[in-house]
This record gives structure tokens, sequence and C-alpha cells, in this order.
């Protein structure tokens, strides 16, 4: 879970709650409080209702994404449940979302 990144994806956070951990990547430590916060209690809020392991990260075009998955041997996970969270946090944080998109952007412009 600790991988900077996942399938050719960024990984800004994530939380799991098999181990009842949270990652943060220090990559963009640089993003403000307030922000770090949110994301912080959106993805621990969603593993303590969902269960699994729950992330959200970049694209390399810069689209976020969150992703979930769970054991294989997890028979409380709910996938139904975990599809409609999903769909309602991108609904509620769309301005976050929208935000970030444009920050990882900018980030990687001036990478090169």
């Amino acid at each position: 879970m600790c991988k900077d990144k996942v399938n050719g994806k960024t990984v800004l956070c994530g939380a799991n709650a098999y181990e009842q951990k949270y990652y943060f990547n220090q990559r963009f430590d640089c993003l403000p409080q307030s922000v770090k916060d949110e994301l912080h209690i959106i993805c621990v809020l969603f593993t303590e209702e969902v269960g699994g392991i729950f992330t959200i990260a970049f694209e390399e075009d810069g689209g976020v994404v969150m992703e979930t998955n769970a054991a294989e041997d997890d028979f409380l996970y709910d996938e139904i449940s975990s599809g409609l969270m999903v769909r309602e946090i991108r609904r509620n944080r769309q301005e976050l979302f929208e935000a970030l998109s444009l920050y990882y952007r900018i980030f990687n412009e001036i990478k090169r």
C-alpha cells in the first residue's frame, strides 16, 4: 500500500481497513493542511464504512481516480456499497478533485 506508483498511477493517499493505517504520499506534502485533512477523513471514513483498501491516485494525464479493493477472504466487504460510496464522494467533493487534478498537472510541468 505504501508505493508511490501503482499500475502506472501516482498514489496520493489511501487507507487500509485490515492494517488500520492511513498513507499520504510525501511528494505532495506542500498541499494545504486543510486539503490533507480532508483527504485523510475521506479515506478513513470510506474504509470504516465499507472496509477493504481505498486509494486516491493521479493518472498520468492528471485525472483523479478512486480505487477500492478487498482481500478475497473478506466476506464483510460490500462491493455494491463501495461503488455507491465512490460515486457519492466524487459528487460531493467534485471541486476538490478538480483542484487536485489542476495542481497535479502544474506540479508535473514544474518538475520537467
